[in-house]
């Protein structure tokens, strides 16, 4: 009763004295992720706010004779999308890269790399790739894959992980990197019978060779930008909380300064710019509702695709390893994470091994006991593979999963060749955690994974994998259904960045952030979701994004 005289009451006070709104989106098949109001024919905006959100008679009192009226024809709406994990600026660089994500043999890698070398520019390295070695039945590739065909351009392309690279020796001669260069804390580099490198490097030590590369140009960086965020748009993401640079995010509060920031964005930029970071919040604040840079992203170890993520134990096709901390120094981490906390920088860690979770929880609570309680939210990056005593921490102790659905659908196809049935059962735990009452958020770890949500949002609902093994799903009591994923990719991610007042669902009062898409979500089949499209895309009130018919 007290909202239906709410809303009437700002029927009216719009109707007779204020300016009519400026866009009414009518006949909508509206989710609003709102549990006070879940389902809704029409959205009004005023300026770049939704001031109603009811049926379409109601929205029409608003309306005005310069009122934009679009009829969504009984399309399904959404709040925006949110991206809960990316690297946005290695998305942008790699829709101008050779793409090696979907090579399944060394003879089409040769022959992608081959072509590709054709159009670059002299002196220009080829770089990222997102290859998977798995693909092709599990052999690490090694320089002679590049080298035979071209040995005279630098080559540094990685595994879609972003924890394994390949290197030829042009490239290594570059970074000075031979048979005498030691395996850095942190990292691998892998050497034959004989100790000289293969080119393949693991975690840290890719840094060897990445220092040599040219530096990137400011306009360069603007380009990549600019197509990162047109792709998002044109599918749908409206936000993304982003694991980059200060590169990165310079390049961001340029594009803000300018006015060609299209996208809401929450940086995380490594935790080594600590100190600039505390500057910049000292100095500009923590960033707006556009773009934020209160947050620090850390990694404690590498992945399971390349046998870098910490174990308890050891890893069943490589005994002699279980993973390793890629932390340089723990102590000073460690410090990190305190001084950022007391200044409410909010950290987000990257943590795939069950060790490595544990670690970083045991240093959440060790957080929270010396610096006191307040709301921190902070974040665990991938939660992959979780211990038994870990599962209940996530909800008990206010720490977020942030997960990627769609590494289901890549790895589950070959994780049972590293770890053993009791650590694959605490794989990817979406329903487990959801249940306990953690915020589950979800996103991809573009490019590790498809930028998509909807792929990401097939795969939760599915967890099937590529092989096709798992028709009824990988694990199938962690599926979860369509309203479930929708919540991870909306108001939770909302949540994961202190904007659940302003984001996360088509609600009154806030940002007219809402994507409309070609088929109803929660009355068709897993595969016609997989196969809609996004028919518009609204951030702030504006269409960026319709698509062409």
């Amino acid at each position: 009763m007290k909202k239906h005289i709410l809303i009437s009451t700002l029927l009216f006070i719009f109707a007779c004295s204020m300016p009519e709104v400026d866009k009414v989106y009518y006949n909508g098949n509206i989710w609003t992720g709102d549990s006070d109001n879940p389902f809704a024919e029409a959205i009004a905006v005023f300026q770049d706010r939704i001031i109603f959100v009811g049926n379409n008679e109601n929205a029409m009192i608003l309306a005005g004779d310069q009122t934009d009226k679009i009829d969504l024809k009984g399309a399904f709406v959404t709040p925006g999308l949110m991206d809960n994990h990316t690297h946005f600026m290695w998305g942008g660089f790699q829709i101008f890269s050779v793409n090696l994500r979907e090579v399944s043999s060394k003879k089409e890698f040769q022959r992608r790399i081959k072509e590709f070398a054709q159009n670059l520019p002299d002196g220009a390295w080829m770089l990222n790739g997102n290859w998977d070695h798995e693909l092709w039945g599990g052999e690490l590739p090694d320089k002679s894959w590049i080298d035979d065909v071209i040995p005279n351009i630098p080559v540094h392309i990685g595994r879609l992980d972003g924890h394994m690279s390949l290197a030829n020796q042009k490239a290594m001669d570059l970074a000075n990197v031979n048979r005498q260069t030691s395996s850095p804390a942190g990292g691998i580099i892998i050497k034959d019978k004989d100790g000289n490198p293969t080119g393949v490097f693991k975690d840290e030590a890719m840094g060897l060779i990445s220092r040599a590369e040219p530096p990137k140009t400011q306009g360069e960086l603007d380009r990549a930008f600019q197509a990162a965020m047109d792709f998002a748009l044109s599918i749908g993401v409206t936000q993304v909380h982003d694991m980059g640079s200060w590169e990165d995010l310079e390049t961001y509060i340029r594009a803000k300064e300018d006015g060609w920031l299209k996208i809401r964005i929450k940086a995380f930029p490594w935790y080594t710019n600590w100190e600039r970071i505390l500057s910049r919040v000292e100095t500009h604040g923590p960033g707006d509702d556009w773009l934020r840079w209160d947050g620090i992203k850390g990694m404690i170890d590498g992945s399971l695709g390349s046998r870098t993520g910490w174990m308890y134990d050891p890893y069943l096709d490589d005994p002699s390893t279980r993973g390793i901390i890629t932390l340089e120094d723990t102590t000073m981490f460690k410090k990190i994470l305190r001084e950022t906390d007391r200044a409410n920088i909010q950290h987000a860690v990257h943590a795939i091994g069950d060790r490595a979770n544990d670690w970083i929880l045991n240093q959440f609570a060790e957080i929270r006991q010396e610096n006191g309680k307040r709301d921190r939210r902070p974040r665990i990056e991938h939660a992959q593979h979780l211990s038994k005593s870990a599962v209940n921490r996530f909800a008990d102790e206010h720490i977020i999963p942030s997960m990627q659905p769609y590494h289901v659908f890549d790895d589950a196809s070959w994780a049972h060749k590293r770890i053993d049935p009791d650590r694959l059962s605490r794989t990817y735990y979406f329903n487990t955690l959801l249940k306990s009452g953690a915020n589950l958020t979800f996103g991809s770890d573009w490019t590790v994974a498809p930028l998509s949500p909807i792929k990401g949002i097939y795969a939760a609902i599915t967890r099937h994998t590529r092989d096709g093994k798992n028709p009824d799903g990988w694990y199938p009591d962690e599926r979860l259904n369509v309203e479930e994923v929708l919540q991870c990719y909306t108001i939770n991610n909302a949540y994961a960045a202190f904007r659940e007042d302003i984001t996360g669902s088509i609600s009154m009062g806030k940002y007219a952030d809402f994507v409309v898409h070609s088929v109803d979500f929660l009355t068709v089949t897993p595969d016609e979701i997989l196969n809609s499209k996004v028919m518009r895309t609204v951030v702030g009130g504006k269409d960026v994004y319709i698509l062409d018919k």
